[in-house]
């Protein structure tokens, strides 16, 4: 007896039409994003910026911030990939419900309303606490490094851009003086086809290059005279030379990007940004995040501080942060919030490996007491929770979600581009807790 199969037909019609939401299992991830974005989060500020009645409708805002905010979540990036999705996926078939936007409209959503899906990160951050996953009883504070989207190799000296850019006026202006001889071969130089007024590729290419070479020199120009008007800080430590309002020779800016910075990390030297956050170690939820174009950590942790208070309306009750933190104005602040610190010090602790190192006797105040804090807790210091509840965030972003570099460019759109990534991060902790 000849073995019986199912029948496969795929030119079958159906008899009578499906709903698109039952092409995914009911506790998929899909279901969650579309029902949180139609009846959650308020995205009246994306909504009222479409004010012309003419022209064809557009895609609904609602659906393009869901298609976001998913896309995020599955490591998927490239509005390019997300289009193909569109396309070919039975989750993105459901979220959209079979509509099918292109790459184009994709980039130009996000770009136009980056500020607003900022937003986002608050809102979503808010249903965390209400399902109750913001504790608040130990946070952890780091930050990572993260390359833009710009080669190394782009960026200058304030000194190389000056030679550059006389050395290009120069050869710019030697190929105008020499056009100005050799009217007689223009046909010959230019074409039939062409009036002999228009330039070289290879001058058109230098004339960019001096532009962008200016432009860089001019925000580093502004950059140093701002800097030399500007009141004394007092969270900035040391003993600097007052401002001149003259860059240095040795000041650097990319071509590419002019707000990334060369920064070091554990990849070497890169041209990146200091991605910030703080994060929750009951649940492993972000409450705040920032980027910076500074290669330091010891200023970014109060603006941090600053946020959970503001998003959350509480604040922490400790917080642990590695030696970069470390600073006299940063203790300084905890004990005026009251908040218990776990602050690394610059000089080793007794673990089972080292040995203590005493800080030197004109360090006093904050600094000598958190170093004792430490010395006293050992290996049993609450310090101990800060790796295992901020590192493993950086992992999943960097390595099993995959984002290792910024798209955009700018510290502007670099920015959304941080929050966007941590919303997603938060929206998956969340989802896990409801499901």
């Amino acid at each position: 007896m000849a073995k019986t199969f199912r029948e496969w037909i795929p030119e079958q019609s159906y008899l009578l039409p499906p709903s698109v939401l039952d092409w995914v299992p009911t506790d998929h991830l899909v279901h969650l994003v579309v029902n949180l974005v139609r009846e959650q989060l308020n995205l009246d500020s994306i909504l009222k910026s479409y004010k012309e009645e003419r022209g064809y409708p557009p895609y609904h805002p609602v659906m393009m911030v869901a298609l976001l905010l998913y896309s995020y979540s599955q490591a998927m990036y490239s509005s390019r990939r997300m289009a193909k999705a569109c396309r070919e996926r039975m989750d993105y078939v459901v979220l959209t419900g079979r509509q099918e936007p292109d790459f184009r409209t994709i980039a130009l959503f996000r770009s136009r309303h980056l500020e607003e899906l900022k937003g986002l990160f608050v809102e979503v951050l808010k249903l965390c606490q209400k399902a109750g996953l913001v504790k608040l009883g130990h946070v952890a504070i780091d930050g990572t490094r993260m390359k833009a989207n710009a080669s190394k190799s782009e960026s200058r000296t304030y000194a190389k851009m000056k030679k550059a850019d006389e050395q290009l006026r120069t050869e710019i202006e030697e190929w105008f003086e020499k056009a100005g001889e050799i009217d007689a071969e223009e046909d010959r130089l230019y074409g039939d086809d062409k009036a002999g007024e228009e330039l070289p590729d290879w001058v058109k290419d230098k004339q960019k290059r001096l532009e962008k070479l200016r432009r860089a020199k001019e925000e580093l120009e502004a950059e140093a005279k701002a800097a030399a008007q500007a009141p004394p800080d007092p969270s900035r430590t040391g003993h600097k030379k007052k401002p001149t309002g003259q860059p240095k020779p040795t000041a650097q800016r990319n071509l590419s990007d002019g707000d990334s910075r060369i920064m070091k990390s554990s990849e070497g030297f890169i041209q990146g940004y200091n991605a910030q956050m703080a994060v929750d170690a009951g649940s492993q939820v972000i409450l705040a995040q920032q980027v910076s174009n500074e290669g330091s950590d010891v200023h970014q942790m109060v603006p941090l501080l600053n946020q959970i208070r503001q998003n959350v309306a509480r604040q922490a009750k400790e917080v642990s942060a590695d030696a970069g933190y470390s600073s006299e104005h940063n203790l300084k602040q905890l004990a005026r919030r009251r908040i218990r610190g776990y602050i690394a010090s610059r000089w080793k602790t007794t673990t089972r490996r080292t040995q203590a190192q005493r800080p030197p006797a004109k360090v006093q105040g904050y600094m000598r007491a958190m170093w004792q804090r430490l010395q006293q807790g050992g290996i049993r210091s609450r310090y101990r929770l800060r790796q295992q509840v901020v590192e493993p965030v950086f992992g999943q972003i960097k390595h099993a979600r995959g984002f290792r570099q910024f798209l955009m460019r700018g510290l502007d759109k670099v920015s959304g581009e941080w929050s966007l990534l941590c919303t997603a991060h938060n929206l998956l902790k969340l989802a896990a807790a409801v499901q």
